[in-house]
């Protein structure tokens, strides 16, 4: 049996000090077992009733899984809005727990699955539900506005919840309207949506182990190599190397920009996983994962979230073979209040953005 080697990963606490949590990677697939793995998959997605929702930033075997067997990879929000229209009474969600949490707020009346339900993220773990909430009681005259990549607890107590697509109009909306933001947890987001909006936002301290890691100096680097390349960038990305950008979006508007921009060669500074489906919507593209860390050090992601690689084609079975620990759970409580920022979000953006169907989130 091949086994991979379970790895500790570091992540800022909201307070500065450092946090660490495990992220341990699913069995590995053996070479020659793949093809058998993906057909007992798709057997048992079509037995249990259920449909597998994958995220852009998974192992490129779940993505293609899903798409072969009419889910769908997309970001978190988009994720759960499909599984919610998905006649299916099983959703599967391919990702970090929040995303899990996300599918069954939206979902309540549904059997929400994830392959590792201790998949995390940094953004998430360094936003404890206590400590968040009694920052938002200190300051009672903010609106709370929180990213997707929360707990449920968190979005429970925040008046709104974006993702990256829809935040900078989100935050923009409520300027106009004269209120102040109270910004969690990313800060990188928080300061690119401060800088484009102007609002007064005060800002929770977190960032995505990822995206904190791509470096300007280094990407300054790999753009003299290859100048003719666009910069492609997702701000959760720190200010120096959004700078640096050709175009800033959500997953889903890299894809598009990549596509809009029509250039053969593009620098790709998100998660590395997007480049699969990059790839296979403009075959002969060259795609290049932009630079983390600096000059020699050792990178933790390395242009890959290592929660999101605790999803794999063998514990995707065991959980679809009915293996206990693989059920998302959320208090229906929580659930309640945690949905009413998230409808509150998709009512603004059905009467602002009638285009957002399908665009991109976390």
């Amino acid at each position: 049996m091949a086994v991979a080697t379970p790895i500790q990963i570091r992540f800022e606490r909201f307070n500065g000090d450092m946090g660490i949590a495990p992220a341990k990677p699913p069995r590995l697939v053996a070479p020659g077992e793949r093809q058998a793995l993906v057909e007992r998959a798709k057997q048992l997605l079509a037995q249990r009733d259920a449909v597998l929702v994958a995220h852009y930033y998974v192992h490129p075997d779940l993505q293609d899984l899903a798409q072969d067997t009419g889910g769908t990879v997309s970001d978190s929000l988009e994720m759960a809005r499909f599984g919610h229209a998905h006649s299916a009474k099983t959703i599967v969600v391919a990702g970090v727990r929040f995303m899990g949490e996300t599918a069954k707020i939206l979902n309540p009346e549904k059997r929400v699955l994830m392959p590792d339900l201790a998949a995390e993220c940094s953004l998430d773990l360094a936003t404890p539900i206590d400590a968040f909430s009694s920052f938002c009681d200190e300051h009672p005259d903010r609106a709370v506005v929180v990213y997707a990549n929360t707990s449920a607890a968190v979005k429970a107590r925040s008046d709104w919840m974006v993702t990256s697509s829809i935040a900078e109009k989100i935050v923009a909306h409520l300027h106009r309207q004269g209120k102040k933001i109270l910004w969690a947890p990313d800060k990188h987001l928080g300061d690119y949506v401060q800088k484009a909006t102007g609002a007064d936002m005060l800002m929770w301290n977190a960032s995505c182990v990822v995206h904190d890691e791509f470096k300007a100096q280094q990407l300054e680097e790999l753009k003299a190599l290859h100048p003719e390349a666009k910069v492609l960038v997702h701000p959760e990305s720190p200010a120096s190397v959004i700078r640096m950008a050709d175009a800033v979006g959500s997953t889903t508007g890299i894809i598009q920009a990549a596509e809009r921009l029509k250039a053969k060669e593009y620098i790709v500074a998100t998660d590395g996983g997007i480049i699969h489906q990059m790839r296979k919507r403009m075959p002969g593209v060259t795609f290049i994962e932009a630079p983390t860390a600096g000059k020699g050090a050792t990178c933790q992601s390395c242009a890959h979230c290592p929660w999101m690689a605790m999803n794999g084609l063998h514990n995707l079975i065991e959980t679809l073979e009915g293996a206990p620990g693989h059920e998302v759970h959320v208090d229906p409580a929580i659930g309640r209040r945690a949905k009413l920022p998230i409808e509150r979000m998709l009512e603004f953006a059905k009467a602002n953005l009638p285009a957002l169907q399908g665009s991109g989130d976390a």
